[in-house]
């Protein structure tokens, strides 16, 4: 959407509230708002290729790749509201590794959409296994959900921890019991 339409829900949004446009604190706040919502949700404007950017290597490595911890924010798609977590994401390489960063970008991408936790986590999982052709994939996502926490049951302490196996993490109890031990802190 247009900055400038985006600016213009945002004073119609304000103006609902009773608060003046005008008030000194609120003056740039529309347009403020509307770069803000862009850059949250920027991952309309990627794509996977875009994304991996051709990363991905040839590789005899057929051990667990695993990168653990990655900061992930995002909207809630009910109700607008941020969900901050972190992601874990680990792959069996297939005679290809994809770059490090490229990994943690493809959970920005999908992160920066309005979401919900489980097409999230399953967004990455697919991506991952699609640039890589991997024997598998597994994805846990763990986030805490404003909407949760500031609204309807306002629940401070609760998190929601979701997961999907692809492959080898599916049907393998082997691999699947690995890549759990390894992202427990």
């Amino acid at each position: 959407m247009e900055l400038e339409q985006l600016e213009t829900h945002y004073r119609e949004i304000i103006r609902s509230t009773g608060e003046p446009l005008e008030r000194d604190g609120l003056l740039d706040t529309p347009q403020r708002a509307a770069k803000a919502f862009q850059f949250l949700t920027r991952g309309y404007q990627q794509t996977l290729d875009e994304v991996v950017n051709g990363a991905l290597f040839e590789s005899d490595m057929d051990e667990m790749v695993l990168v653990r911890d990655i900061e992930l924010y995002s909207m809630c798609e009910h109700h607008m509201l941020p969900f901050i977590g972190k992601a874990h994401v680990a792959y069996l390489p297939n005679g290809k590794v994809l770059g490090l960063s490229k990994i943690a970008r493809i959970v920005d991408m999908y992160a920066r959409r309005l979401q919900i936790q489980e097409g999230l986590t399953r967004q990455i999982a697919d991506a991952v296994q699609t640039v890589t052709d991997a024997h598998g994939v597994g994805v846990v996502v763990q986030a805490r959900h404003l909407c949760m926490m500031m609204r309807g049951v306002e629940k401070q302490n609760s998190s929601m921890t979701t997961s999907v196996m692809l492959g080898h993490f599916r049907s393998n109890t082997d691999t699947r019991a690995e890549f759990l031990r390894l992202i427990r802190p």
